[in-house]
């Protein structure tokens, strides 16, 4: 005999769903208005035919030339990603956010290397200071050969002499069927780091008074 689902077990199925999809949505443009999502930046050439985009933008109260600085020194034994310390560091990345801005990080050319951790980095793909940075490659620990492509590019533009706008988008591009199962999760955490870098990244460059620091200066241990 074939049991007919009850109709509220349907219905809250269906919701479920919707919530899903919702939220995805949600996480994967958090700040970003639809110009912004629909809009070409410097680096999507790089990764064609994505399968997956997530565009996220923060407003801030700073200059074009106060915000780069904190953009051009991230990465692993350099500024930092202003994100969960914490978190990262459980997972072996030894991750130490900067407070101030350090001369000794504030040059990348194309080909350099960002490190996410210290045996996983990105390479600079494009570099326009003070307003463009682009990584690519991919994080895959399961061989030498990664199953997608990823940009990721920081992009500011000047609102005003004193507001900038910070648009940071990631691009997936699948070389295998399953790479999807991979990403998928990945774009989760990625949303909940990136949250907290955006809003990082502006507390730092809102601050009024901050000056360079000769040597590594005072870290965020992702207390915040």
């Amino acid at each position: 005999m074939i049991k007919i689902p009850r109709a509220s077990s349907v219905i809250t199925s269906i919701t479920l769903v919707a919530a899903v999809a919702v939220a995805r949505r949600r996480q994967l443009r958090w700040g970003a208005s639809d110009a912004e999502v629909e809009q070409s930046l410097p680096g999507d050439e790089l990764v064609p035919a994505a399968d997956l985009t997530a565009t996220r933008a923060v407003t801030i109260r700073a200059g074009i030339d106060a915000v780069w600085p904190w953009i051009v020194q991230l990465g692993q034994s350099r500024g930092g990603f202003y994100s969960y310390d914490r978190l990262e560091n459980l997972a072996g990345c030894d991750i130490h956010s900067a407070l101030q801005i350090n001369p000794d990080w504030q040059h990348l050319d194309v080909g350099d290397v960002v490190r996410l951790a210290p045996e996983v980095a990105l390479t600079v793909a494009v570099v326009k200071p003070p307003r463009t940075l682009v990584l690519q490659g991919a994080v895959w620990p399961g061989g030498p050969v990664a199953p997608y492509d990823f940009s990721w590019t920081f992009d500011l533009s000047s609102v005003s002499a004193t507001t900038t706008r910070l648009v940071v988008r990631e691009r997936y591009a699948y070389a295998r069927w399953w790479a999807r199962l991979v990403v998928e999760p990945v774009t989760v955490v990625s949303f909940v780091m990136s949250h907290r870098m955006l809003r990082g990244i502006r507390d730092r460059a809102e601050q009024p008074g901050q000056g360079t620091t000769e040597g590594r200066g005072t870290q965020d241990r992702g207390t915040a």
